[in-house]
């Protein structure tokens, strides 16, 4: 992925360093769901309902009225046992029953999703990408604690990913 460019050599905390360039930052798992990719397209462009499938995004709303098209604003609140936080992210993909993608925080992170028929319905795909811009931005917001940082949230979409898929198969296959 070219990981090492992101990564400016430093002598210190070389060990953190060393271990998020071994760990992926970018992680991708999918699932066969009985549905048709524009049905299973339009739910999850619906990022009004991700907070019921999602571990640790709790709600989401679209800023000033916008809708899934590319270049449209939505404003997330993010959980977890220890902090409560929110995010403003940009489509940046929106082609119906194809693909729904976008960047948090100005191209800190990109997630997707892709879809595509199979036999038996369609295959949806979630990806997670940590982009160089948010390890600049981590390595400014936490300076020698931003590989511990990054490191966390890679694991936690690694933990993430497989929950929200099941939870959107079972939603869609339930309608």
């Amino acid at each position: 992925m070219g990981g090492e460019a992101a990564f400016p050599s430093r002598p210190e905390g070389r060990g953190l360093h060393a271990a998020i360039l071994m760990s992926s930052l970018q992680y991708s798992e999918s699932i066969v769901v009985a549905r048709s990719p524009e049905a299973l397209y339009d739910m999850v462009s619906d990022v009004t309902r991700m907070g019921e499938w999602s571990p640790v995004c709790k709600a989401c709303w679209w800023d000033e009225g916008e809708g899934p098209r590319a270049g449209a604003w939505f404003t997330g609140r993010n959980e977890l046992p220890e902090r409560t936080w929110e995010t403003r992210s940009q489509v940046v993909a929106a082609d119906r029953g194809r693909e729904f993608a976008f960047e948090v925080n100005s191209g800190w992170v990109r997630w997707g999703y892709t879809f595509t028929a199979v036999d038996s319905g369609t295959q949806v795909t979630e990806s997670w990408e940590f982009l160089p811009a948010g390890i600049s931005g981590f390595r400014d917001r936490y300076g020698d604690n931003a590989p511990a940082q990054i490191a966390n949230r890679t694991e936690a979409a690694h933990r993430g990913i497989p929950v929200t898929l099941t939870a959107i198969k079972k939603a869609a296959e339930a309608d």
